[in-house]
């Protein structure tokens, strides 16, 4: 794993979108070569090169917001071909466009038609050799953990659902006295010092994972195995790293305190501004026959003197009120008992408000709320008042997430499906804290694109 800009990224998948960029970039080049292999090329090399850039970066950025280097992604939601299928239609219409747009960047169909095809099998290949050498144990990062208690338990299946897992545990080295909640198989039971143990199983990384800070720890053989060149990481930024959370569980506020992130400087919120202004009009541009289409569909299903628009009070920035727009998507009597989360099949949601519920449809005009300045494109989604109450009183630092602007879309819609109890709630938290902790332009953009993934493959939605 890498950081950039405080967001971790997987180095595996880094790695693969740089080769898999070349190898879409090389497909353009050999196409060419292959269709002009008897005959003069209508096209200089510099040409060439150029519409290989182009070719590439389009290809590789559909591929990205398809999720095909997302490192969270489980074998259950891959569908490897629907994905790459889906990117390339999406590739194809926005290089279409380019060349419809730019006519002296056109490249003829024979050509065009031949980098796609060894672009698909390069993309094809590139995967199978991936996922077959990728989680092979000689190349994962070797942990080892300190501690045997419930927390370091939990770290046994942390990254066995997901299909590239970063590390492989080689054992557990119990502290806490008479407190083992780990299988005896994991256990080392070796009278050696902890480095010497680390060098003998070949260790990458100790990972501390106490169910008490009142255990004492080892520190001086810690430092020796730190002086020894060997990574010591606290059970915080392990989870953080690993899985991009802020793991509730061992969380006090004195890590808050000295962690780094939580920045939110001048210069930073009037980039984000800017961003949201840009990203938002960006949206509209290109969804409001969409959004047209929906108000024709609920007027066609309710009825002319049906309100086409919902408006709602959530929690915004700071803990200040503020109304929220959606298209209606339930019956204009939906709420007439009181305040309740939307539950699967739920019966007060119409036939249009199921649909557009499924692919985010009923968000977008929530775009003019970004505009105002209530909302921004990225962050926590808002919470209703009546709930956020009781959250705040129940859960722990639920009150962190509205120290910046509720978000269209954001990290915890990506990483963690539609929550509506409040166990849900508490995952999704997680995530939430990550955000305010770690946000910056980067990790909104890449946010922005793997929202393309959620909203065609529904995942989450109610």
């Amino acid at each position: 794993m890498i950081r950039v800009f405080r967001h971790y990224l997987s180095s595996a998948y880094i790695w693969l979108l740089i080769i898999e960029f070349c190898m879409f970039y090389s497909a353009m080049y050999f196409g060419s070569k292959v269709r002009f292999f008897w005959y003069p090329s209508w096209y200089t090399d510099q040409e060439i090169y150029f519409a290989s850039a182009i070719f590439s970066v389009v290809l590789s950025i559909s591929c990205i917001s398809m999720g095909l280097y997302r490192k969270n992604l489980e074998w259950d939601d891959y569908e490897l071909l629907p994905r790459v299928c889906i990117s390339f239609s999406a590739a194809i219409f926005i290089l279409v466009s380019i060349y419809y747009l730019l006519p002296e960047f056109q490249i003829s169909r024979s050509v065009f038609g031949m980098a796609l095809a060894f672009a698909f099998i390069s993309i094809m290949l590139s995967r199978y050799i991936f996922h077959k050498y990728v989680t092979l144990d000689p190349i994962l990062r070797r942990v080892l953990i300190i501690g045997s208690g419930e927390k370091a338990n939990k770290l046994v299946a942390l990254n066995e659902e997901y299909m590239v897992r970063g590390f492989t545990i080689v054992g557990f080295i119990p502290i806490e006295e008479g407190r083992c909640s780990v299988a005896d198989q994991y256990i080392i039971k070796d009278e050696r010092s902890i480095n010497q143990i680390a060098q003998h199983y070949n260790i990458d990384e100790i990972v501390i994972a106490l169910d008490d800070k009142r255990d004492i720890m080892p520190s001086h053989e810690l430092l020796d195995c730190k002086m020894s060149g060997i990574n010591i990481m606290d059970l915080m930024t392990f989870y953080e790293r690993e899985q991009g959370l802020i793991y509730l569980e061992n969380l006090f506020p004195s890590w808050l305190v000295f962690s780094d992130g939580f920045a939110q400087s001048g210069l930073r919120s009037i980039g984000k501004r800017l961003f949201d202004i840009f990203a938002s009009l960006v949206l509209l541009l290109v969804t409001w026959p969409l959004m047209l289409l929906t108000i024709i569909a609920i007027v066609l299903e309710s009825g002319v003197k049906a309100p086409i628009l919902y408006r709602q009070i959530r929690v915004g920035e700071n803990n200040k009120n503020f109304n929220v727009i959606k298209f209606r998507s339930m019956v204009t009597n939906a709420e007439q008992n009181g305040a309740q989360c939307a539950e699967e099949e739920d019966s007060r949601i119409t036939k249009v408000g199921g649909f557009i519920r499924m692919y985010r449809i009923d968000e977008l005009p929530q775009i003019f709320n970004v505009l105002s300045g209530q909302m921004s494109f990225v962050g926590p989604r808002p919470e209703r008042p009546e709930f956020v109450t009781g959250f705040n009183k129940r859960i722990p630092y639920y009150r962190e997430r509205h120290r910046v602007k509720p978000g269209i879309t954001g990290w915890a819609q990506l990483c963690y499906p539609y929550g509506a109890d409040e166990q849900d709630t508490i995952q999704k938290l997680q995530y939430d804290l990550y955000y305010v902790k770690n946000f910056s332009l980067f990790l909104d953009l890449n946010i922005i694109l793997h929202t393309i993934e959620v909203v065609l493959w529904g995942r989450g939605a109610r």
